[in-house]
This record gives C-alpha cells, sequence and structure tokens, in this order.
C-alpha cells in the first residue's frame, strides 16, 4: 500500500481496521527527561557551578542574555546527554527542558529581546563556541570572543572536587597516570604523527584516583609519555596534602611513567609508586630459575604458570639509587612471558604485581568513557587551548554522571555501570512539558519501565541534599 505523506502527517500501514497516522503536533516533548536527575545532582554537588567560576566574562553586562552560567551549564548538560556537537544546539536551544537544566525562567524563550530569537530560550553554536575560541589574555576590543577560561583555576578545580566528594579521607589513595592517543583528522595545532598509534594525534595526560578524575591534559604526541607528568603531580599531592596531611599517596603507572625524576620525587616527598619496568636483558637473566620454575610448573600442568619474585636492582646509568623490583616469571603456551615493576612498597611479591599493579587496568574503563562516551577526542578545533577547553567540558560532563553514580545509584542496578548505560537507560526518556504560570509540569510515560528506579534515585539525591542542608 502507498504510503500518504504530507507536511502535517504521515500514513503509515493500518493496523487491522485502524489507520496508522504520525503528526508532528504532539507540542513540547522532550526525549531527555531523565536529566532532571543531573539537575538535581548538580544542586546537591555545584559541579557546573564551580566550573563556571573558572571563567572571566569580559562582555558588556547590558548587553548579556545569556550568563556564563548558563553557557556553561548548557554545554555540560548537552555533553552529558549525548550531545558532542556544538552544531547540536540549533536544534536544543528550542528544548524546554534543557532551559529547565540550565535554569532559565522563561524556558520557552518568549521574552527573549529580539523577536529571531523568540522561542530559542538557549545560546545556539555561534555563542557557545566563545567559551572555547577567546584567545588567553583578550583584548579588551575583541568584539566577539571576551569569556576567557583560566586554567589554572580548571585545574585545581578537578582536585577539588575529588576533596569534597570526601568529607571524611580515606588512609590511603592511588593516583593512576596514564597516557592515551586522541586521532585528530586536520592540522591542528600542536598534532604530530606518532609512530607507536600510526596516526596523526594529540597525547593526552590522564590521572585518575578510583573513578575521580583528577587531570586532563591535552599534549602534543611528539613528547614522552611521562613528559609533564611530574608538574601535575606535584601540583594535585600539594593541593590534596593542603587539606588531608595524613593521607598515604601512592602512585601507580605503566613503564612510560618509569622515569627517574618521577620516583626520585616520590621519594624525596614521601609518595609511594609502583610503575612498570620495561624488561631488558639483565633483568630476563636475573629470574632465570624463577623462568625455569615456571615452565617446569607449565610442563606439569598444561596450564600457564606464574612465579613471583623480588630483588634489588639499580640501572647502569639512568637510575639514581638502587631500587626493589618485583617479577613476575611466567610461562605460557607460547614460551616465557617476563613482567617488571619497581616499587617503594614493602609487601608479599604476588600482591604487589597481581592485586596492586594490575588493578590500575580499571583506569583504562575511565578513559574509554572519556574518550568514547564523553566525546573527549571532538579536538577538532584549530588551536591546542580551544582543544584543551572541549577536554575540559567533557571531564566536568564525566564528573557529573560519576557524581550521580556515586550519591545516587549506589545500591541499584546501574551502580557499576558506564556513563553510556546510565546515559541510555535513565537520562534518555521522553515525556511531554506543558508549562503554565506558577509550575511546569514533565509528564512521563505510565508504562515507563524505570519508573522505580526512577524515583529510587530522585529520593537518594533529595535526602543527600537534606543533609547537606
Amino acid at each position: 500500500m502507498q504510503t500518504q505523506c504530507s507536511t502535517k502527517s504521515v500514513e503509515f500501514h493500518p493496523l487491522g481496521g485502524r489507520k496508522v497516522v504520525a503528526c508532528f503536533d504532539g507540542g513540547a516533548i522532550t526525549s531527555d527527561a531523565g536529566a532532571l536527575l543531573l539537575r538535581e545532582c548538580e544542586h546537591a554537588t555545584e559541579i557546573i557551578a564551580q566550573f563556571a567560576r573558572c571563567f572571566r566574562d569580559h562582555r558588556d553586562p547590558a548587553l548579556i542574555e545569556h550568563t556564563v552560567e548558563e553557557l556553561v551549564a548548557q554545554r555540560t548538560y548537552a555533553l552529558a546527554l549525548g550531545y558532542e556537537d556544538l552544531n547540536d544546539h540549533d536544534m536544543l536551544r528550542h528544548d524546554p527542558l534543557l532551559a529547565v537544566l540550565v535554569g532559565k525562567h522563561d524556558p520557552t524563550g518568549q521574552s527573549r529581546k529580539r523577536a529571531s530569537d523568540r522561542g530559542k530560550a538557549l545560546a545556539g553554536k555561534s555563542t557557545l563556541n566563545r567559551l572555547e575560541l577567546t584567545p588567553r589574555g583578550v583584548a579588551a576590543d575583541e568584539r566577539y570572543k571576551k569569556v576567557e577560561v583560566e586554567a589554572a583555576a580548571v585545574e585545581q578545580l578537578f582536585v577539588e572536587l575529588f576533596l569534597q566528594a570526601y568529607p571524611t579521607p580515606p588512609e590511603e589513595i592511588v593516583l593512576d597516570l596514564d597516557a592515551t592517543d586522541d586521532p585528530v583528522h586536520g592540522r591542528q595545532e600542536g598534532r604530530f604523527f606518532h609512530g607507536y598509534y600510526d596516526a596523526y594525534c594529540y597525547l593526552p595526560l590522564y590521572i585518575f584516583c578510583g573513578e575521580h578524575l583528577l587531570c586532563a591534559k591535552l599534549r602534543p604526541s611528539n613528547i614522552d609519555a611521562s613528559a609533564g607528568a611530574l608538574d601535575e603531580l606535584d601540583r594535585i599531592v600539594a593541593q590534596i596534602r593542603a587539606r588531608r596531611p595524613e593521607v598515604r599517596i601512592v602512585i601507580r603507572g605503566d613503564s612510560g611513567f618509569c622515569r627517574e625524576p618521577i620516583m626520585a620525587w616520590c621519594e624525596a616527598n614521601g609518595v609511594d609508586y609502583v610503575l612498570g619496568l620495561a624488561r631488558n636483558a639483565r633483568l630476563v637473566a636475573l629470574v632465570e630459575e624463577a623462568l625455569a620454575q615456571a615452565e617446569a610448573l607449565h610442563d606439569e600442568t598444561g596450564r600457564p604458570a606464574r612465579v613471583f619474585v623480588s630483588f634489588a636492582y639499580r640501572t647502569l646509568e639512568s637510575w639514581s639509587r638502587t631500587r626493589r623490583v618485583v617479577a613476575k616469571a611466567e610461562h605460557l603456551d607460547k614460551g616465557p612471558n617476563p613482567r617488571f615493576i619497581v616499587t617503594s612498597l614493602e609487601g608479599e611479591a604476588r600482591w604487589l604485581y597481581e592485586d596492586l599493579y594490575c588493578a590500575r587496568g580499571e583506569m583504562e574503563n575511565r578513559i574509554k568513557e572519556q574518550q568514547l562516551q564523553m566525546f573527549a577526542d571532538r579536538t577538532s578545533a584549530a588551536t591546542l587551548r580551544a582543544n584543551q577547553t572541549r577536554l575540559w567540558f567533557s571531564s566536568v560532563a564525566y564528573t557529573l554522571i560519576e557524581a550521580l553514580r556515586r550519591l545516587a545509584l549506589t545500591g541499584t542496578e546501574l551502580a557499576r555501570a558506564q556513563c553510556e548505560t546510565i546515559r541510555r537507560t535513565l537520562l534518555k526518556i521522553g515525556a511531554r512539558i506543558k508549562i503554565s504560570v506558577r509550575r511546569l509540569w514533565v509528564s512521563l510515560s505510565e508504562s515507563c519501565p524505570i519508573a522505580e528506579l526512577f524515583l529510587r534515585i530522585y529520593n537518594n539525591l533529595h535526602r543527600l541534599i537534606a543533609r547537606r542542608c
């Protein structure tokens, strides 16, 4: 049967004796009603509000319709909801639900100054991109780009948010360091070809403590993986110890961070470390006996076998002192597979390697959440500074969803869910919006499959807010 189409309705194949007609006449409908929970999480944590205070606004207040906090909130909420591009905002600016999240008192935009803007409560892409494109030390005569991000303030903010998350400090924290590739496909400032990744890319540095993001530093890729890591560690550890002087700090990273300056700094500042150590002929020779034991066990059982040993070791030139090395002498079906770590810690060798060092693999999931689910790899702006700002926006969006997961999803089936699962399950809920003078109704489906979970999370957030008031 030929379908009947018009600008107002579309007729599909019938259902029995009933016509099936779709019309664009539903009124104000949103696909993101679950984001109201993110708004409550923001009221409990003020993550976006604190981020907005890291921007300096040089605009004329008499000409402003969108405050810096509103612009920052619009961009951050949109990233959290899966809208990765600034172009998306030319449609999103019509969404009254996003306007509610941002804090617009007129969510339909009917009171906008210019007639052409009425019905658009939020900013478009041309206004939002000023958050990214304003140069450092903006000139007084700059016409458009006058909202400047303060890099040092943003870097301090991530550590401050981590400290706020623990009113009672833990006895020990482990800081995970890692670098990853951020492929680029244009001629962005600071992009280079990286032989290992076989692509033009950036090489951002990440530092996490568990699920908490402490550092997201965009770097060119023509550098060592550890470049700048010591400066970031020095800054982060000093900020933590200023508030939590009693906490024990351990840093953890792969062999890309096993560098003399980092280890010497840790030893001088009372910070422990467990770092991967690239194997060499001298190291392999020191574990020949353990490798032979592992081979014998493999031959006996037919399964991979591991023997763990530790010993004192010093390089011929690069290390300033002798240090403890833990070796995993492993034998697989394909042959020997020795691996090494260097550490300042005491403790049983197997535990140090398998339980402590290998746990750093969980950080890979956090980076994937950042890169793939919060769009931290959308670094297509021309300048390194603009792309760094984009990375920070993605990082704040991740931090907001992580706060929702930590504060309100504990004890639910989403307690260990990744950001994309939380977005798809909890935030992407369709609803009709009705606005009156005194009330804004968000009408969700009566058959919503997560209604009970939604209400449970809402109650968790409001108990938290009540305790903090």
